[in-house]
């Protein structure tokens, strides 16, 4: 099954370190970022787990729960937060998926059907596709997708940004440019006529082309 922006992300069933879940009723009507993991007790996801637990607060006040995904059990999920608060200072309390039939894995097209359907036996290496960030909007569908190497640590501050930018455009008709950070000015969509700019941004913008409208970020 392969997964598109727009797509609405699967729905499931699995054992996390906070109890069952189903994913669209824990999700809720808020905003929800799943990211996974290749294995338990690696060194680079053990840095960013530490690191969303850092975050966490950042992303309550956007109203985005956070929840993990490894090839593991959820009773080795447990056992791996101690190693994370020891070693990054942060403790993990948002839910980390158990995976060990590597369902959830597939349905989200991060390992083939083929991969088996145990994670006993298999590496770090053998899942090293299992290194997805998906953001999902209140209406189940997937915002975003992010995809990194194994050996390449992820940027959260990047993914904090990416959801400050997903919010914005999905409240107000107007997209961001590069580098763009809360508080810059924004751009208007060439979908958005003239006609209905003035309406919309009575302050006026600056046009530098045509399809090229810049304004201040509405409020």
């Amino acid at each position: 099954m392969s997964l598109r922006i727009n797509d609405v992300a699967p729905d499931f069933a699995a054992e996390t370190t906070h109890g069952t879940i189903k994913f669209h009723e824990w999700i809720g009507d808020g905003w929800a970022i799943l990211f996974s993991h290749p294995k338990d007790f690696t060194p680079v996801c053990t840095t960013e787990l530490g690191y969303m637990a850092r975050l966490q607060p950042e992303f309550d006040k956007r109203n985005c729960k956070i929840i993990g995904l490894s090839i593991d059990p959820a009773s080795s999920h447990g056992k791996w937060a101690e190693d994370i608060e020891e070693t990054q200072g942060y403790k993990v309390n948002f839910p980390m998926i158990g995976d060990p039939q590597l369902k959830v894995a597939k349905l989200y097209d991060m390992l083939p059907a083929e991969a088996g359907e145990t994670c006993e036996g298999r590496t770090a290496a053998d899942n090293a596709t299992v290194r997805t960030v998906f953001v999902v909007g209140p209406d189940k569908k997937i915002k975003l997708m992010l995809i990194y190497p194994m050996s390449s640590g992820r940027n959260f501050d990047e993914v904090l940004r990416v959801l400050d930018s997903i919010q914005l455009t999905a409240k107000h008709t107007v997209a961001t440019p590069v580098n763009w950070k809360p508080g810059d000015d924004v751009i208007i969509p060439p979908s958005v006529s003239d006609a209905e700019a003035k309406q919309k941004f009575p302050g006026g913008w600056k046009t530098l082309k045509p399809y090229l409208r810049i304004v201040k970020q509405p409020k």
